[in-house]
């Protein structure tokens, strides 16, 4: 496997924790009313969808770490009930993800994780699992991306990186997230 496979992975972590980011940030500005508002979707509103997120970043991230958390990752479903905690924490939990990133080599992508479903263990490839964990994210993320636009604050784009004319802003959002372009992108 290539060494640029594992940098793909990691722009995988970065770009995941810069589209949280983006999100939440627009959901800030949302009343707390507007952000537990029933809406359409699989889940029935922006906070428990959003939570959903958070909760199955625990679950999965916690396994890729060794952990043995398990389903006690979502016996609260709503554990920030503001868009202030969920930030803290997703961006808490994004971080964790980054470092499992980080730290990823050729062969511990094909190394398999164990994962505690109660009942039984789920021995996956930690490739598979990191993919399935970021389609799980990119997912829900448009669901609530879809929901936010039914509001009155502007979703943010989450889906590309911005054009040359849109660097500063870039490079702002970045900073805000302690990381630079170069971080993102080194070999």
């Amino acid at each position: 496997m290539s060494a640029n496979v594992v940098q793909t992975y990691r722009a995988f972590a970065y770009n995941n924790a810069w589209a949280n980011h983006r999100l939440l940030a627009a959901c800030q500005n949302l009343s707390q009313a507007e952000f537990e508002a029933e809406r359409t979707g699989f889940f029935p509103s922006l906070m428990k969808t959003l939570m959903h997120i958070l909760v199955v970043d625990h679950f999965y991230v916690d396994a890729l770490e060794g952990g043995w958390l398990g389903p006690r990752a979502w016996e609260n479903p709503v554990p920030c009930p503001t868009v202030a905690d969920l930030r803290r924490e997703q961006s808490a939990v994004d971080r964790r993800l980054i470092k499992i990133c980080e730290g990823l080599t050729a062969d511990s992508l094909e190394e398999t994780v164990q994962v505690n479903r109660d009942s039984w263990v789920q021995t996956e490839r930690r490739d598979r699992l990191l993919m399935h964990l970021f389609q799980h994210q990119i997912h829900h993320r448009g669901q609530a991306h879809c929901m936010l636009a039914r509001t009155a604050i502007a979703p943010p784009q989450l889906d590309e990186f911005f054009p040359i004319s849109e660097a500063n802003l870039r490079a702002q959002e970045f900073s805000e997230l302690g990381w630079t372009e170069e971080t993102v992108w080194k070999a």
